[in-house]
């Protein structure tokens, strides 16, 4: 069976659509119908259903696309192998990273890493703690960053740094000029939280139960689904909200908001995510140990732990 007509029905079935995988494989669609034409006549046994204008996989593709895909998967092993035999570090690494992480602690990690490695190409997928996980656990991404305890045991966590979540609130209310709050302080205020999901949200939760105080107590006025979103709501004087201390420096520098400790403090890990058994790439060693490097250089008193 030759690699093309392999790569024609991967790609085909990944999309179920032929006029995408044409598109993506930057051929005519009659000749990614030929391709699989000429694949379902060497098996002797359609490989795809062809039904009012829908593509679905027969019970003998869905085989062929899992073979497929593991066959894929050891050719990618296999040119990492050999070109690290080189010496050279470069692939592609897909990161996964939740929102606060993403927007204030990966542009400057993952900046100097490609400034460092400019032959790795790198993507970004975004999500929230729960959507990150689950992107590793699913393979979607080779390696996790998250904001909240992760529970899984088929996942290898190591913390990276030490993050400081604070009450941030308008420069002029009530409780700003305080040195720190308590949770019973939060029970006369409106309060925004980060949507379900959230790594913020859960730990947030955790903590206030940990005080005894129920989220059915807190005075929710808005759920909204990212740091930049609270902020604005806050300034803006709808409500009060826990954040991660790195994500307001820019704002309480220039007085538009104010961020209060906590009593007792309330302190969260970020960790990185990643599956135990899979094919551990050189760009994947070496951006671990980068980013190992920059976690204990932006924080000394960090510890990690497997």
């Amino acid at each position: 069976m030759s690699d093309r007509r392999l790569q024609v029905f991967y790609t085909v079935a990944k999309l179920l659509s032929f006029t995408k995988a044409a598109d993506a494989l930057h051929m005519t669609q009659p000749a990614v119908t030929f391709q699989i034409r000429q694949l379902e006549e060497q098996f002797d046994t359609r490989l795809f259903d062809r039904t009012h204008n829908r593509v679905s996989l027969t019970e003998a593709g869905q085989l062929a696309y899992q073979y497929g895909e593991r066959i894929f998967e050891l050719y990618n092993e296999m040119e990492q192998a050999i070109k690290e035999l080189t010496g050279d570090v470069r692939g592609a690494l897909t990161v996964g990273a939740s929102t606060t992480i993403a927007e204030y602690m990966l542009p400057a990690l993952l900046g100097g890493f490609k400034a460092k490695y400019p032959e790795v190409n790198l993507r970004l997928k975004v999500s929230n703690t729960e959507g990150i996980v689950s992107m590793v656990e699913n393979n979607v991404i080779d390696l996790g960053v998250v904001e909240a305890p992760v529970s899984n045991k088929n996942l290898l966590v190591e913390i990276c740094q030490e993050d400081e979540l604070v009450l941030v609130l308008p420069p002029e209310h009530p409780l700003a000029s305080r040195e720190a709050v308590s949770a019973s302080d939060l029970l006369d205020y409106s309060f925004i939280c980060r949507e379900e999901g959230s790594g913020t949200r859960e730990v947030v939760t955790e903590y206030l139960k940990q005080q005894g105080i129920d989220r059915s107590d807190i005075k929710e006025c808005l759920e909204l689904g990212s740091s930049e979103s609270i902020k604005g709501a806050v300034e803006a004087g709808m409500g009060i909200s826990i954040l991660s201390r790195a994500s307001v420096g820019k704002e309480f520098e220039l007085g538009m908001l104010a961020a209060v400790p906590l009593d007792p403090p309330l302190r969260r890990p970020f960790s990185f995510v990643r599956q135990r058994q899979k094919f551990r790439l050189r760009a994947m060693e070496e951006l671990l140990e980068f980013a190992r490097n920059y976690c204990t250089a932006v924080n000394p008193e960090s510890t990690a732990n497997t």
